[in-house]
């Protein structure tokens, strides 16, 4: 089958201002490596716009009308100190967000294995009722919902291994049992949560990581606490938020990967797709802040789903 690549220009039209660190180089940069000989059977799709009904099963309607209120004619507009829109910044989110549910109607529909969603703005810091961490919309969130809803998905898994922990998916899931949320992250570091004592109704797996954590224990959380988690949860779909931030060259953190280590998780999450979910399975870029070292980890990323749809 294929390994499907959802984006669309209108993602680098969300303007951040000048020197911000979740900027428009990065699509440009995985673009450029995504160009390669290596990925000539990627099969490319433009993301559409998601609807306002689908977002909204994550957002209520008055959170959705309120940050379409905030996009700004000209200039720039705060809706949190450090998340940022300008006036392509609305159909920018549509796009982060519509990605993900074309990218569930593909995999669920037989008619891809798997996807990876090269999308900005971010998702995974967005609550139902709060934009903040670079994200407007919970892009993964939603696709979770939508897969449930759509498809009839009674088992949803959300992974989760930016340096920064997903508190949006992790609101969003709290109190549901059939949707499982397994993160590793760097403590203390923002957004503050993710402790192992956060579990909701048994479905939330945190794995915090110590500043100036490397391969060795990022392997070990995984190994020993999420993956065992995850397996157990028995997922028929898998949704991944890929944030490549934990590499030892980004500037917003401490942790010590390189670029073989999301390889690896990349290759070890295949394997339980494969095991409990026939091979399906879908990526959403979150974040990630060195360009080249983006670049290069987006690039092991992607050649270990193509691998795993070969």
């Amino acid at each position: 089958m294929s390994t499907v690549l959802l984006s669309h220009p209108d993602c680098l039209k969300h303007d951040t201002s000048p020197g911000y660190p979740e900027r428009s180089d990065r699509l440009r940069a995985i673009s450029r490596a995504l160009q390669d000989d290596a990925f000539a059977d990627l099969e490319r799709v433009e993301a559409p716009k998601a609807s306002l009904e689908t977002i909204g099963l994550v957002h209520p309607r008055e959170y959705i009308d309120g940050v379409h209120a905030d996009i700004p004619l000209e200039g720039y507009f705060h809706l949190d100190p450090d998340t940022v829109v300008s006036p392509g910044s609305w159909d920018a989110a549509l796009r982060a967000a519509g990605a993900g549910i074309e990218a569930v109607d593909l995999v669920m529909s037989g008619k891809a294995d798997n996807a990876f969603c090269s999308v900005r703005p971010p998702g995974h810091h967005a609550e139902p009722v709060r934009a903040m961490g670079f994200c407007l919309f919970s892009n993964i969130a939603i696709a979770a919902f939508h897969a449930r809803a759509a498809h009839g998905a009674e088992r949803v898994a959300v992974v989760d291994f930016d340096v920064h922990h997903g508190n949006g998916t992790q609101k969003a899931f709290w109190t549901e049992k059939n949707l499982f949320y397994g993160s590793s992250h760097q403590m203390p570091l923002f957004p503050g949560t993710g402790a192992k004592d956060e579990t909701g109704v048994g479905n939330i797996c945190n794995a915090p990581l110590n500043p100036g954590d490397g391969s060795a224990e990022f392997k070990a959380v995984w190994e020993d606490r999420i993956l065992p988690a995850l397996d157990e949860f028995a997922p028929d779909l898998l949704l991944i938020s890929a944030g490549f931030d934990a590499h030892r060259s980004d500037p917003l953190a401490q942790i010590e990967l390189n670029d073989e280590d999301f390889g690896w998780i990349t290759e070890r999450l295949m394997e339980v797709a494969d095991t409990h979910c026939d091979g399906r399975a879908i990526s959403m870029l979150e974040g990630g802040y060195a360009l080249e070292a983006l670049a290069r980890s987006t690039d092991l990323h992607v050649k270990a789903l193509m691998a795993a749809a070969a």
